[in-house]
């Protein structure tokens, strides 16, 4: 369960504290990667609580998904068709849903 939580909070810190300028062409590739990291974050808590964790899972998927969601803004930039707004639908309900099952877990307890 900590795994996840620390690299949350340590990706948090280092976002907030290093000066790092992302140009606004790249906006796009980062909003999905993020949406896409934050939601295979929250899916290793959850699965943390469910005590079903397991972390080669949570890291291919954490980078598939990241890379997954850039390689879907990138072809969508090359044929002219705003696709990110896919992955960001996509993975916008799935943390919700992550999010919302995490809150019923620490209501429970």
């Amino acid at each position: 369960m900590w795994i996840p939580l620390i690299g949350l909070i340590l990706g948090v810190l280092m976002g907030l504290l290093l000066p790092v300028k992302i140009p606004v062409v790249y906006s796009k590739y980062m909003s999905v990667a993020v949406l896409a990291a934050l939601d295979s974050v929250f899916g290793g808590l959850r699965a943390s609580m469910e005590e079903n964790f397991d972390n080669a899972i949570f890291l291919t998927g954490f980078f598939s998904n990241t890379l997954l969601a850039a390689f879907l803004a990138y072809i969508g930039d090359q044929l002219g068709v705003e696709l990110y707004l896919a992955a960001v639908l996509v993975f916008g309900v799935r943390l919700f849903q992550n999010l919302a099952i995490i809150r019923r877990h620490l209501l429970k307890r």
